[in-house]
C-alpha cells in the first residue's frame, strides 16, 4: 500500500504543477515551475535561466510541504527573504496534501508568487 500512496501524492503534485505553470512554450523557456518529492517532503520551485548567464538554469524554491506520518498531517512552509523556511502561519497544517496546494495556488498573502 505504501507504494501506491507515494504515487498518489506524486500524481497530485504533477497535476498541481501543470495547473500553475505557464501554458505557452516560449514563456516556459524564461519561467517554468517544477517540484521534487521524496515521499515525505515536496519542494515547489520556479525554473529560470540565470540573468547574466542564461545557459545556467536555476531552481528557486518557494514552498515546502512536509508530511509527518506519526501525526498524520501535512505542514506548509514558505521561503523567507533570509533564505530560511518558515511555517506559513495563516494555514500551516492540513490533513490532506490538496488543501495546502490550494493555499499555495490562492496565495492570499503573496508569500509564494510575490
Amino acid at each position: 500500500m505504501k507504494g501506491k500512496e507515494i504515487d498518489l501524492n506524486d500524481g497530485i503534485l504533477k497535476v498541481f504543477i501543470e495547473q500553475i505553470r505557464p501554458k505557452e512554450i516560449e514563456v516556459r523557456k524564461q519561467l517554468d515551475m517544477g517540484y521534487s518529492w521524496d515521499g515525505s517532503v515536496a519542494l515547489i520551485y520556479e525554473i529560470r535561466p540565470q540573468w547574466d548567464k542564461p545557459e545556467n538554469i536555476l531552481h528557486h524554491e518557494f514552498a515546502k510541504i512536509r508530511y509527518y506520518k506519526s501525526r498524520g498531517e501535512w505542514n506548509l512552509y514558505w521561503m523567507r527573504a533570509s533564505g530560511k523556511w518558515e511555517a506559513y502561519e495563516p494555514y500551516p497544517v492540513a490533513t490532506h496534501l490538496q488543501e495546502l496546494l490550494e493555499v499555495i495556488k490562492e496565495d492570499k498573502y503573496h508569500c509564494f508568487f510575490g
